[in-house]
């Protein structure tokens, strides 16, 4: 949610600070600041409420504050409301110690009561604040170095962090800690960079380190030193970010989601191409899945008895398609559940279970703790996750990455599809090793597979029927999406984009649960959007579309190219390249993204940053 960078070098820190801010914009923030410390060890805070460029203006884009060394912050409101003071960066009383924080501290009120017992006093709303004062009442009372004050408030502290700290008598070092929140460290010479999320230092350099749960950082000029709860050392190894900067700019498209959706048939392709052994542009070459990168073997899939898929949004979206598909492919039972619910509901698990977590960022809080709460019953686990080195990755047993790159606009685009194509390739190699299907008909179906880049191409050059049908219907207060099976799934992804980015009440049904209930809601211009991409469904469907019509409804159909009845019966009618129904969902999707985009730039609104809504949830 929150964004923190850092920086420590020999230019002056205040425009690196605020350039790492604005590559963190699309995670969602209300007020932003940073702390920058000079060669005489003089502090200077600036915060300001709002957008960025109100910081940038205040600081003349960052050339008024000097400095070669600071933190910064951009601040998503969870205690106390948004405003100048609740701002980041904090500082402790008498200014000994200067920090910026993500995350939620959950007994922050019974520090409180702790501090102001020994005389701290508070002049924000925020729970940062009380942990800024903590390690420095620990700093004072026990006369230990920063690693050491900064242990004693971890063990102390309970909820999530990632926290970078300065103290003023230690010039020219930053210091980090973390849990459950994520946070990189990047080193270039004599430059170190902190942040929370990549894009933020990709202009800068690509060697990067993770830092663990539970474990903290001396930062120095080109330097970074490592450690464990107990302040022993901790060696890591650099790991290297394959993303370059252009890949997290907009390369002149007026928003990143629309690049981000046009990019969708190289991402798709990428991930296809990790995991598929032969040719694919050969058409009489043998394609076969190869699964042995994410570390799955053909005996721990052969021990498979069912399947948990844990995810949130768009990934618990993807989840729903992914147990369609495995079901009818494997006739294994899959169930499809919410991290959020899932970690609190003490689930019943069976030991020869996998637990598959889907996470675009790799660092969604309620998907982390499903995981550690499947690993702590002794489930084996899969990560299907875009970002290298995060969080899930690093804890799941098995990693299957996707290959989407940075996705930057909230609404995700590229990252869904990709796990889309993660969960069929997956599919897949679960019938290769039990021996489900043939090699003939597992190559055919990759061969499906290989087809749908240049498919969502074609999708995309016939964008302007969606743009128009958008500006028609920008102004619908209420849309129901409708369809059975996979079209559902895909229902529920539309309905998202619908309601997340245009602000538009939108709901997503099994076409069959019209009668018990939703079908009061249907009116003289209400919008239904039907979803037929299913043969043996199709006409299931259709008839709840015509039943909703005689109501007054308006009627957007999408359908598989050849099935063009359904003009007799929408009133507008999108058709998307035939695929393996399987499949489909990677189709049927592009045409209810780009609904939800053109809708939202004609109502005039942010497509990249829409309200109340940050890119990574990292906590609950």
């Amino acid at each position: 949610m929150c964004g923190i960078v850092g920086y420590i070098g020999k230019k002056q820190a205040a425009p690196i600070l605020l350039k790492g801010l604005s590559n963190l914009e699309y995670r969602g923030y209300d007020s932003a600041g940073i702390a920058v410390r000079d060669n005489k060890g003089e502090t200077t805070v600036v915060k300001a409420k709002g957008r960025l460029k109100a910081l940038s203006e205040k600081t003349n884009d960052g050339k008024s504050v000097k400095g070669t060394y600071g933190i910064g912050h951009t601040r998503w409101a969870t205690h106390g409301a948004p405003s100048e003071t609740n701002a980041h960066p904090h500082v402790s009383n008498d200014g000994s110690v200067t920090a910026v924080h993500n995350g939620i501290i959950e007994n922050y009120q019974e520090l409180k009561d702790k501090l102001t017992h020994h005389g701290y006093t508070f002049y924000s709303q925020t729970d940062t604040e009380i942990a800024v004062n903590l390690i420095d009442y620990y700093y004072k009372k026990y006369k230990v170095g920063p690693i050491d004050a900064i242990a004693k408030t971890m063990v102390r502290v309970r909820g999530s962090y990632a926290l970078a700290v300065m103290f003023k008598d230690y010039p020219g070092e930053i210091y980090v800690a973390r849990k459950d929140s994520p946070m990189i460290i990047g080193i270039t010479n004599d430059e170190v960079y902190v942040a929370s999320d990549v894009p933020a230092i990709l202009d800068y350099t690509r060697n990067v380190y993770y830092i663990d749960n539970l474990e903290m950082g001396r930062l120095l000029p080109g330097k970074a030193e490592f450690y464990n709860l107990d302040g022993e050392i901790v060696e890591k190894e650099a790991v290297e970010i394959t993303w370059d900067a252009k890949s997290a700019e907009k390369g002149g498209y007026e928003h990143f989601m629309m690049k981000e959706i046009h990019e969708q048939p190289k991402a798709v392709n990428d991930t296809l191409n990790a995991y598929i052994s032969g040719n694919t542009g050969k058409a009489s070459d043998k394609l076969s899945v190869d699964l042995s990168k994410t570390g799955l073997t053909d005996e721990v899939l052969q021990q498979i008895s069912q399947i948990q898929i844990v995810a949130c949004g768009s990934a618990y979206h993807a989840g729903v398609v992914a147990q369609y598909v495995i079901e009818d492919l494997n006739r294994i039972p899959v169930r499809v559940e919410l991290a959020s619910e899932f970690r609190y509901r003490n689930p019943i698990m069976d030991p020869n279970a996998l637990i598959i977590i889907i996470s675009q960022s790799g660092e969604t809080a309620d998907s982390l703790a499903a995981l550690r709460e499947a690993k702590k019953r002794g489930i084996k686990t899969l990560a299907i996750v875009n970002v290298i080195g995060s969080s899930i990755a690093r804890e799941a047993d098995f990693v299957m990455y996707t290959y989407a790159g940075p996705e930057i606009a909230v609404a995700t685009t590229k990252a869904y599809s990709t796990q889309l194509i993660a969960s069929y390739l997956f599919a897949l190699g679960i019938a290769k090793a039990k021996n489900l299907m043939t090699d003939i008909i597992i190559s055919d179906m990759l061969s499906e597979l290989a087809l749908i880049p240049e498919k969502i191409k074609h999708i995309l050059e016939d964008k302007e029927r969606i743009q128009w049908f958008a500006s028609k219907y920008s102004n619908v207060h209420d849309v129901f999406f409708i369809g059975r099976g996979i079209d559902y799934a895909i229902c529920l992804e539309g309905s998202l984009k619908m309601k997340e980015i245009s602000y538009i009440h939108s709901e997503a049904y099994a076409a069959g649960e019209l009668k018990h209930g939703t079908i009061s809601l249907i009116e003289d211009g209400t919008l239904v959007i039907g979803v037929l991409s299913q043969s043996e469904l199709y006409e299931k469907t259709l008839s709840n579309l015509v039943e909703v019509k005689s109501r007054g409804a308006y009627l957007m159909g999408l359908a598989l190219a050849g099935n063009y009845n359904i003009e007799d019966t929408a009133n507008f009618t999108v058709f998307v390249p035939k695929t393996d129904e399987h499949f489909a969902a990677s189709l049927a999707v592009i045409p209810l993204q780009l609904l939800g985009y053109y809708i939202s730039v004609a109502k005039g609104l942010d497509v990249d940053k829409p309200r109340n809504l940050a890119k990574s949830v990292t906590v609950e």
